[in-house]
């Protein structure tokens, strides 16, 4: 077993605008967090992954960064930061922080100097090219909707933005750049934080001639072959080992891209010297149409295991996974993989999908509200929707004359704000989570769904998760065993080995509403069995061989 803390450790991330508002202006902030440290230590997670808390107009909320070495005012000051870190660190808790590379903010002094003229010392940190025949200098479309290039009549040129116009790309072919970027890495690490979040990394090399997609003429295409894993990224991701991480015993977990595990064993492998872990979002993708994300599509259980059997299997011995099913991006997972229709159901189905997450190999990630069972939200108008990639889509769509209610079916199942809804604390006004009026509406269901009410019910979701927690301290397999999914062809449940020398764990889980029986496959002999965790009452006497499941069950097992 090659052991590292990080391997063992559960990840909470927190979005900081919707955690904890701490003045009553209605956004989240530092102070607002330390106020909630001793919540995260009784669950009992190790590790915080805090979203950009950096200096920021808020364009993309706060991963369009003016300034990488400040704190946003809206937040609080360097010194409440320095007072959360050392609240971590007193619980026993290490902190992560995102370190967001592909671009900065527009506002940053680096771009305000590099638009000024085509020869300032800044113009080369950021990607421009002259048009083409009175257009763009290709055909890119931006991940945000329109086009990835945005004319300045200043220089009479175009910079390159991948997402919005207010996120220039940086050049990371020029060497100074990566300089910056080290050195602020350093800079941060040096204040003690124990790791970083990277955002779209996978993106930051760029294959040099720009050359349109291909695609229907006059339509912005995905450009992703110009620069998803470019040319130069194993490159660049060692050098920054080498010049930085090398240097501390820190984590680091790579957003990336569309990425297969034969992109990820390269990132991730043992012996290359570049990140201990990805975020892929293949798993992300099955309820998504031709047409991409929008398109929303049901999603069936034999891909979804198809998919986890795949990642599993791949870096077993040879990388590390990151576990989750929800996070900043993404819709609430008890929403889309379980079943929020009633108060038992979403219960059952929470702690099913949770226990998924924590008997993988790999390392867990928990989003904010996740171990309270938080579900999607259904604004009534778009005027109550604040995320970019949401208004961007609806105002691209309405344009081309979609229906009103699918536009918006769509984003009630996918849009990015279903899970920065304000943190759920207790039944009172406001979720708890301000004094004041939030900057998102609260999602109306936290009179049901709270703290509080989780905290002081000990048959909760979130009792459920500080038991799984504890289960990865107590067993070595749940951390290292090996994979080996059983009953493949099985459309309802999801039943897996886990090995590590004599021992195994079996996991099974029911993934839907309807009972279902589960068989064990005679080949699986043992002698003893212990009954680790289950989400509902299991008699005294059962067999193991032949189970009857109920909505939404989740066994594990170890067995002799």
């Amino acid at each position: 077993m090659d052991r590292q803390w990080w391997k063992e450790s559960v990840v909470y991330q927190i979005y900081p605008r919707s955690f904890m508002d701490s003045n009553g202006d209605g956004i989240g902030d530092l102070q607002g967090i330390i106020s909630r440290l001793d919540y995260l230590k009784t669950l009992g997670v190790d590790v915080v992954w805090l979203s950009p808390v950096y200096e920021s107009p808020n364009d993309d909320n706060g991963y369009d960064i003016s300034n990488y070495q400040a704190i946003m005012d809206e937040f609080g000051t360097i010194e409440d930061w320095e007072e959360l870190l050392q609240g971590l660190h007193e619980r026993g808790m290490k902190l992560i922080m995102d370190l967001v590379v592909n671009h900065s903010s527009d506002e940053h002094q680096w771009f305000v100097e590099s638009r000024k003229s085509k020869d300032n010392p800044y113009r080369d940190y950021y990607i421009w090219r002259p048009g083409k025949d009175g257009r763009e200098p290709n055909n890119w479309g931006s991940f945000f909707s329109g086009s990835a290039w945005e004319y300045d009549k200043n220089t009479d040129e175009y910079f390159l933005h991948l997402f919005s116009r207010k996120q220039p790309d940086l050049n990371w072919e020029n060497p100074k750049v990566r300089q910056e970027v080290y050195d602020m890495m350093t800079w941060w690490l040096d204040k003690g934080i124990d790791g970083f979040r990277m955002d779209v990394i996978n993106l930051i090399s760029k294959e040099q001639q720009l050359l349109d997609a291909e695609g229907p003429e006059g339509q912005y295409q995905f450009g992703g072959k110009s620069f998803v894993n470019g040319p130069r990224i194993h490159e660049f991701l060692q050098e920054m080992n080498r010049e930085v991480l090398s240097k501390y015993d820190v984590m680091t977990v790579g957003e990336t891209v569309e990425v297969t595990p034969e992109d990820a064993a390269l990132f991730v492998g043992k012996d290359r010297g570049e990140l201990n872990m990805v975020f892929q979002f293949e798993l992300m993708g099955i309820d998504s149409g031709p047409s991409g994300k929008w398109d929303v599509t049901p999603w069936t259980l034999a891909d979804f295991k198809r998919v986890v059997s795949k990642w599993q299997t791949a870096l077993q011995g040879n990388g590390w996974n990151s576990l989750y099913l929800n996070n900043h991006d993404q819709p609430r997972m008890v929403s889309r993989f379980g079943n929020d229709s009633s108060p038992e159901l979403r219960n059952v189905s929470g702690k099913m999908l949770a226990t998924l997450l924590h008997t993988l190999q790999g390392t867990p990630y928990i989003y904010q509200g996740e171990e309270l069972g938080m579900t999607n939200v259904r604004f009534e108008s778009i005027e109550d929707y604040k995320d970019i990639e949401i208004l961007n889509m609806h105002k691209e769509y309405t344009a081309a004359g979609r229906d009103e209610k699918t536009i918006m079916e769509s984003i009630y199942s996918k849009g990015r704000d279903n899970a920065r809804t304000p943190m759920q604390w207790n039944s009172g006004p406001q979720a708890g989570f301000t004094t004041g009026t939030p900057w998102l509406p609260i999602n109306p269901n936290y009179k049901e769904i709270n703290a509080d009410q989780a905290v002081a019910d000990p048959n909760s979701i979130f009792h459920y998760y500080k038991r799984l927690i504890e289960l990865r301290k107590q067993h070595d397999i749940i951390v290292y065993g090996d994979y080996q999914i059983l009953r493949e062809e099985d459309d309802q449940i999801y039943a897996y080995l886990r090995s590590l020398g004599e021992e195994k764990l079996l996991v099974v889980l029911n993934f839907f509403e309807a009972p279902a029986e589960f068989v064990l496959p005679d080949s699986i002999h043992f002698s003893g069995q212990e009954l680790l965790i289950s989400n509902y009452e299991i008699p005294a006497e059962h067999s193991l061989r032949h189970m009857n499941l109920r909505p939404y069950e989740a066994r594990v097992y170890k067995l002799q």
